[in-house]
């Protein structure tokens, strides 16, 4: 019988369907799991499920019984991976499930910000249609997206599709190259003149330590075409405070942001202080949440299961 506890089930919508595993197996959920409170309920369990809560060396150490980590998501950043391979703990996580809505949404955020959607919506209640006193108004700019660049730091399936998405807008496509590096071939373009040419600069990459902080002040500077900023990937990838200080001084036109470094965010976290700024729109970590998508990420969990415990683990997560 091998004991399956689900730290963090409230992250997969209520309606999207977890089927039992095809094994004999004691499943427990818990909607919500503090930091510390996951030794105590990972005690005796042969396999964690976690999406967000973070499982670290000191806790992997109490777990003797602990032999797969199940991530309902891609990122793994939660995970002290080093720990789990020493202990020869699997982990497993998820693929390839949100490549219609991620970028989907990445896109919804960059016409919105283009096109001032929100200020337009706002200033609309506000009355200031009746005040203009004809059929429109321009307190706002609306730009257009073909012809521009979009720049696309993330060269995997969602940064790919994101691509597709912003060609058949009529946009010249440019991949950036990883920071710091030369010789990536033609198809890359470098890091820094990415920066400085692109219209609308997306990231769609994993956070690592080598991607922390991936756009802070000295990347915003570069930024000559005051572009729009999207990340619908890591909060951790942005400098939050810097993109603030950025966003204020006008170094960029405008940022999407779906993901934040602390989630959620405290009221005090420099991105809340943008919220009411009309080219900012802060959505709450739900790129990846369309419903077709969620059940592809909830079947593909419980084939990950599956496949462990009949000694074929698929989709493995090296350091």
């Amino acid at each position: 019988m091998h004991r399956i506890v689900f730290l963090d089930r409230s992250t997969i919508a209520p309606s999207t369907i977890l089927r039992p595993p095809a094994f004999p197996h004691q499943w427990t959920d818990h909607d919500r799991t503090a930091p510390g409170e996951v030794a105590a309920r990972l005690e005796g369990a042969a396999i964690a499920v976690v999406n967000k809560v973070p499982v670290r060396r000191q806790v992997i150490e109490r777990l003797p019984d602990l032999r797969h980590i199940a991530v309902a998501a891609t990122g793994t950043d939660n995970l002290d991976l080093d720990a789990c391979a020493e202990r020869g703990i699997v982990v497993s996580n998820i693929r390839g499930y949100a490549d219609h809505t991620v970028p989907e949404h990445t896109f919804a955020l960059i016409l919105a910000l283009r096109r001032s959607l929100p200020a337009y919506r706002d200033s609309v209640r506000a009355g200031a249609w009746q005040k203009a006193g004809q059929f429109c108004y321009f307190d706002h700019p609306v730009m257009n997206l073909s012809g521009q660049t979009l720049g696309i730091i993330g060269e995997g399936a969602l940064g790919q599709s994101v691509a597709a998405l912003g060609r058949a807008f009529g946009m010249r496509v440019l991949f950036a190259a990883h920071k710091g590096s030369t010789g990536m071939g033609p198809l890359y373009t470098p890091f820094e003149e990415m920066l400085a040419v692109s219209d609308v600069i997306t990231l769609h990459c994993p956070l690592t330590p080598a991607t922390r902080n991936l756009l802070s002040a000295r990347e915003f500077d570069l930024m000559a075409r005051r572009p729009l900023v999207i990340n619908t990937a890591r909060g951790g990838l942005i400098d939050e405070a810097a993109l603030a200080d950025a966003l204020r001084a006008g170094k960029i036109a405008g940022a999407g942001i779906d993901v934040c470094s602390a989630e959620p965010p405290p009221l005090d976290h420099p991105l809340m202080a943008l919220t009411e700024l009309p080219n900012f729109i802060l959505t709450p970590h739900v790129a990846w949440a369309g419903e077709q998508a969620m059940q592809v990420l909830a079947d593909q969990l419980i084939d990950n299961i599956e496949a462990f415990v009949s000694g074929a683990p698929r989709n493995v997560v090296t350091r």
